[in-house]
């Protein structure tokens, strides 16, 4: 799918915020500036968040709970993480029973970390728009569209 640019990429993500549900895991893969972060204020903006969601690249989690969005959201960013066994202490598995994850970087959490996650991937094209592809597992079929 082509992503034009920001509000472009910001937009996908608003049309997947009705769509999430708490125990969800949305991966958001791609190199630095592909877009990620975008796509995911424009999932938050579309929860409710009223002001422009941070990158949570320093804090590496970033949570956002009622009343702020209508659904408890991690916006995790894993760009920092220099091992997976980091991702014990940061206590984000035990959050699936009441939120839905966005993970930036999901590779540094370990190979196969969620297998259920609608796995994104955002790649920049030479013109400076996006290009995303993803992997939809059985749980997300019917509520992503499979071309």
């Amino acid at each position: 799918m082509a992503l034009a640019d920001v509000a472009a990429t910001e937009a996908l993500g608003a049309r997947l915020a009705p769509l999430l549900r708490a125990g969800d895991v949305v991966t958001l893969s791609g190199g630095l500036g592909a877009g990620k972060t975008s796509f995911a204020r424009g999932v938050l903006a579309a929860l409710g968040l009223e002001e422009e969601a941070p990158s949570p690249t320093f804090a590496i989690v970033q949570p956002y709970a009622p009343p702020e969005v209508r659904l408890p959201v991690l916006h995790i960013d894993l760009y920092r993480l220099d091992d997976p066994r980091e991702m014990d202490e940061l206590g984000i598995d035990e959050a699936l029973a009441d939120s839905a994850l966005l993970v930036e970087w999901p590779e540094r959490a370990g190979a196969g970390h969620w297998p259920d996650a609608l796995a994104l991937t955002l790649h920049a094209t030479p013109d400076g728009a996006r290009r995303l592809t993803w992997t939809a597992p059985a749980a997300w079929e019917a509520r992503w569209p499979s071309r």
